[in-house]
C-alpha cells in the first residue's frame, strides 16, 4: 500500500477519533482501547484472477469506443476498406466484423432510388425520404431554338455486386456523375430536335425514345454500375406564345372538325330521306303492280270461269232454270198476292218483283 493513500486514512481517523474508535471498539470485539491513533492497514486486491477481470473490462471499453463491427440492413451492402484498398466482395445483409484503425465498412443503400426533375416551386413539396433526390427540370433549346422545361422521374437501383468497384470509381457521389449527367445529355439531345409544337403531339414517342436511350447508355457502362427501371416523362413545360398557338390551332382544328360532322351528318339525313322515299315509291310501286296482278288474275278467271259457264249452258238446262225460278216466284205471290212482277222479253227469268203493300215505295216506284 503506497505512503500517499496511508498517509489519508491516518487524516481522516485523527479528524474524527470518536467515530474510529466507535468502529474500533466494533471491530476488536467490545475492546475499550480509546486510542485515537489507531492505523488502518488498506490492501488493493491482487491477484490472476483481478487482473484477467482488469483485462475482460479494458476489451469491453475498448469494443465500445472502437466498435469493431457493422450491422449491415435488408437493402443495402457493406464496402470492406482495408488501409485503403476495396473489398471486390460486397458485404451481405447481417452481422459482421473488422479491424479497427485497419479496415473500416462503407454502407450503401441497393434499393430502388428516385430522382425527380421538378420547377423549384415544387421540388420541396416531393421531397419525402433520403432515396427520393429533387433535381431542377431539365432546359432544353427546340429545334427553332425556343426555351423548353422538361419535367421527369427517373427510377434506379445500385447494382449490389459491383458495389464495391462503382464506390471505388465514382465515390459516393456515383449518382451526381453517372445517373444525372446523362439523363440531362439524352433528354437535350431527343427534345432538342423536335420543335416546340410537335413535343405535344409526340409526346408518347418522345418519351419511349428517351426511357431507352437512358437505359442503353448507363446500363452498358463498364461493370454495369446502375440498372434503370423507369424512365416517366411527366411534363412538358412550353413558352406562353406556344402554348396560346398551340390552343389556337387546336380550336381551329375543333371547329373544322364539328363543321366537317355537321356537313356529313346533313348529307346523311338527305340521303335517309331520299332512301326513304324511293323505298316508299318502290313499295306503292309494287303494292300497285300487285293490286293489278290481282285483278287481272281475277278477271280472267272469271273469263275462263265464263266460257267455261257458257260451253256447259245449254237451251234444255235454261228452260230448266226458269221453271225453277218460276216455281219460286208462285210461292212468293202466295205470301204477297199484291207483287207486281216484271219479266224480260221473250220469256227470260223474272229480273224483280216489288211489294205494293208499302204505299210509299209503291208511289216511288210509279214514279
Amino acid at each position: 500500500m503506497s505512503d500517499d493513500i496511508k498517509d489519508y486514512f491516518n487524516k481522516k481517523s485523527e479528524d474524527n477519533p470518536k467515530k474510529s474508535s466507535g468502529n474500533s471498539n466494533k471491530n476488536n470485539g467490545g475492546n475499550r482501547n480509546n486510542n485515537p491513533n489507531v492505523e488502518f492497514d488498506f490492501k488493493m486486491p491482487q491477484g490472476k484472477g483481478f487482473n484477467m477481470a482488469l483485462i475482460i473490462i479494458g476489451l469491453i471499453i475498448a469494443l465500445i469506443v472502437a466498435k469493431p463491427f457493422v450491422v449491415i440492413n435488408a437493402g443495402e451492402v457493406g464496402i470492406k476498406v482495408t488501409t485503403g484498398k476495396f473489398d471486390p466482395i460486397p458485404l451481405e445483409p447481417g452481422f459482421h466484423f473488422y479491424m479497427p484503425f485497419v479496415q473500416k465498412v462503407i454502407v450503401v443503400d441497393t434499393k430502388v432510388r428516385l430522382i425527380n426533375y421538378k420547377s423549384l416551386s415544387n421540388a420541396l413539396s416531393d421531397r419525402r425520404e433520403e432515396s427520393i433526390r429533387v433535381n431542377p427540370a431539365i432546359s432544353v433549346l427546340d429545334k427553332r431554338g425556343l426555351p423548353v422545361s422538361i419535367e421527369l422521374t427517373v427510377q434506379y437501383q445500385l447494382v449490389p455486386a459491383s458495389a464495391p468497384q462503382t464506390i471505388a470509381t465514382w465515390g459516393l457521389s456515383w449518382e451526381d456523375k453517372i445517373v444525372n449527367p446523362v439523363v440531362r445529355d439524352i433528354v437535350r439531345t431527343v427534345v432538342g430536335s423536335q420543335t416546340a409544337e410537335e413535343l405535344p403531339q409526340r409526346r408518347n414517342e418522345i418519351a419511349h425514345l428517351i426511357e431507352d436511350k437512358v437505359r442503353e447508355k448507363i446500363e452498358s457502362s463498364a461493370n454495369r454500375p446502375v440498372t434503370i427501371s423507369s424512365v416517366q416523362l411527366r411534363e412538358i413545360v412550353l413558352p406562353e406564345k406556344i402554348k396560346e398557338q398551340i390552343e389556337r390551332v387546336q380550336i381551329a382544328k375543333q371547329e373544322a372538325q364539328r363543321v366537317k360532322y355537321e356537313v356529313e351528318r346533313a348529307k346523311q339525313e338527305a340521303e335517309k330521306k331520299a332512301a326513304l322515299a324511293q323505298g316508299d315509291a318502290e313499295a306503292k310501286k309494287i303494292n300497285a303492280q300487285g293490286i293489278a296482278s290481282a285483278i287481272t288474275i281475277k278477271a280472267d278467271a272469271q273469263a275462263k270461269a265464263n266460257k267455261l259457264i257458257d260451253k256447259s249452258l245449254s237451251r234444255n238446262i235454261l228452260s230448266l232454270k226458269t221453271i225453277e225460278m218460276q216455281g219460286k216466284f208462285n210461292e212468293a205471290l202466295k205470301v204477297n198476292r199484291d207483287a207486281k212482277i216484271f219479266l224480260t222479253p221473250g220469256g227470260a227469268v223474272p229480273n224483280i218483283w216489288v211489294d205494293t203493300k208499302n204505299a210509299r215505295r209503291d208511289t216511288a216506284i210509279a214514279k
